[in-house]
């Protein structure tokens, strides 16, 4: 399992990702689940996948392999926007599909596997998609500028209450930290170390990127701060006794 979260803002791009992978808790892995593609000045692209590692690796390969070919009928060197790499990675993905699904339902495995895309390409705004096993996809809008893959559940309360498209790279960066440690607290599937892209809009290149392991003294204090912050705020609240104090009769009885 993993964690991944990117945030499509008036500002620019936040990508996070976790790298572990894991087949019981006896075989724990490392594997980097964050691809970045530049071109300085004309493109820049963040691609995150979550899912059955060998699917996702293969995606990763083959998109590769297209971009390397100067015949390639199209590879992400040469869509002309975030649309067309979109639809050129769900075709990709299902390519795998084609290639690797019957083997895969013989022993029994799904074909799991889910890709983020973001970025920005000259000549239009920062665009971000989310796309599923079977290629589909849908974008990120100004009511909904996030997404996330993997092992969600645990980091979206906390985005979903304070994220907004008008929230700056800055804080953008710090609640995805938050929304990763409460993650990393509550899954021991997902964990360090972190991988983090940052890009500013309009600049079409990566204007940040960071490796976030054990000794990042940053993100130890985000953890003890924020975890110092809400025991606070429970002690704080009052405790329940008009709730407690109520002899009202439970129904059906």
């Amino acid at each position: 399992m993993t964690y991944c979260v990117a945030m499509r803002l008036d500002a620019g791009m936040v990508f996070l990702s976790d790298s572990r992978t894991n087949a019981g808790v006896d075989h724990i892995n490392t594997f980097r689940k964050m691809n970045l593609f530049e071109r300085r000045g004309e493109r820049v692209l963040v691609l995150m996948t979550a899912g059955n590692l060998a699917i996702t690796q293969s995606l990763v390969s083959r998109l590769r392999e297209a971009m390397e070919d100067p015949d390639a009928p199209v590879s992400l060197w040469s869509v002309t926007n975030l649309f067309e790499a979109a639809c050129h990675v769900g075709e990709v993905l299902r390519a795998v599909y084609r290639h690797d699904g019957s083997a895969l339902r013989e022993f029994g495995i799904d074909f799991n596997a889910s890709v983020l895309l973001g970025g920005q390409i000259a000549g239009e705004a920062p665009r971000l998609f989310s796309i599923y096993a079977a290629g589909n996809f849908i974008e990120a809008t100004p009511d909904t500028p996030y997404f996330q893959i993997g092992e969600s559940k645990y980091g979206k309360p906390i985005i979903d209450r304070v994220l907004s498209s008008r929230t700056s790279l800055e804080e953008a960066t710090k609640l995805a930290l938050i929304s990763m440690d409460s993650t990393i607290r509550s899954n021991l599937s997902v964990g360090l170390p972190l991988d983090l892209a940052i890009v500013h809009a309009n600049e079409l290149a990566v204007g940040s990127w960071a490796s976030v392991d054990e000794d990042s003294s940053y993100f130890a204090m985000i953890r003890a701060r924020w975890g110092d912050a809400l025991r606070t705020a429970f002690e704080a609240l009052p405790d329940p006794d008009e709730l407690l104090a109520s002899k009202a009769i439970p129904p059906g009885q």
